[in-house]
């Protein structure tokens, strides 16, 4: 059966796929390209990615930019610029001529959290940034140190609320840091912050039990919970992950309506003609509905979504209004 444009809307705060929103919007894109973009690009793109190289938002990137540089018979390069909570590369990215040659990926929290606790930033995400799709989201993992001895998520709190604990994220106001807040928020328990530079130096030293656990990527702790180096509590997402099937979800465990999974979005400088605008759009959501693009994120635990400019604006509205208190609870402040 047919269905209708008027009645789809795809789901980009869960785990979802949206595999027939890619389809519809690529489909109806295709038929509304405007002529001025056929030109475009006339030279190699650049893809600033707000994070270092390496890890889950590295392999979107590259994917895309294989895709792209297929499709559209130039060469997309992707230029990784992390720190600052993706600050760095959101700057090169607002600073560049809007002319479709520069284009970013970044969390939503560039958009959500940073304006909150950055106290200098020399570009406003909202007023310098057109953020272009919302291309895939993601979850985090809690995992704490066997020698602790929380099985369970629920065992971990009765532990916070009996002895100090402290834990890991990869760095401050960075997602596994707000998921870990929320639940705190949620428990009604303290525990001691270590903020680190990146998921990997956080779960060595929660491997080495000089922090007690942490919300961190999937493909950064399940090889050492498969190994026995760490023990997975639960995962922040409203659905399981199909990394950690067995682990259960933080609404599962005793917190109905937990949901702490975060966006890649695709942004733009502001002032790029819609033209070229509409055309990435296509082909980027063309390129998440190919089952191999699908498969090789999957495999890294980012669930494609393919949200379009309209709907990835109010994702983000959305999620500034959920975020705006746990970071006001904590009272975090970065220069």
């Amino acid at each position: 059966m047919p269905m209708s444009t008027a009645a789809f809307k795809p789901n980009i705060h869960h785990r979802s796929p949206g595999l027939i929103g890619c389809l519809l919007f690529a489909a109806l894109a295709a038929f509304a390209a405007p002529s001025s973009a056929q030109s475009w690009p006339q030279r190699p793109v650049r893809v600033v990615l707000t994070f270092p190289p390496g890890g889950v938002t590295d392999v979107l990137a590259r994917t895309l930019a294989d895709k792209l540089t297929t499709a559209l018979k130039q060469p997309f390069v992707v230029e990784p610029h992390g720190g600052a909570g993706g600050n760095i590369g959101g700057e090169l990215v607002a600073k560049a001529r809007p002319d479709g040659h520069t284009f970013g990926i970044a969390t939503d929290t560039l958009w959500t959290i940073n304006p909150l606790i950055y106290r200098k930033m020399s570009f406003d995400p909202a007023r310098d940034l057109l953020p272009v799709m919302v291309m895939a989201s993601f979850a985090q993992v809690l995992t704490c140190n066997p020698a602790l001895g929380a099985k369970t998520l629920d065992a971990l709190v009765q532990l916070g609320k009996r002895q100090p604990l402290s834990y890991a994220s990869g760095g401050a106001g960075v997602p596994g840091h707000l998921a870990m807040e929320l639940l705190l928020s949620r428990a009604g328990v303290s525990m001691t912050h270590v903020p680190y530079r990146g998921a990997a130096p956080a779960s060595a030293d929660i491997i080495g039990n000089q922090v007690n656990c942490g919300f961190l990527p999937g493909p950064t702790v399940m090889p050492h919970v498969n190994s026995g180096k760490l023990v997975a509590l639960a995962v922040s997402s409203e659905q399981r992950s199909p990394l950690a099937p067995d682990v259960p979800t933080v609404a599962e465990s005793g917190f109905p309506g937990f949901n702490a999974t975060f966006k890649l979005v695709l942004f733009a400088p502001a002032g790029t003609p819609q033209a070229i605008l509409d055309t990435l759009t296509r082909e980027t959501a063309t390129a998440l509905a190919d089952p191999a693009v699908m498969a090789r994120l999957r495999a890294v635990d980012l669930a494609p979504i393919g949200a379009n400019a309209a709907q990835t604006r109010k994702a983000l509205a959305d999620d500034a209004e959920m975020w705006t208190p746990v970071v006001r609870k904590i009272d975090l402040k970065l220069d």
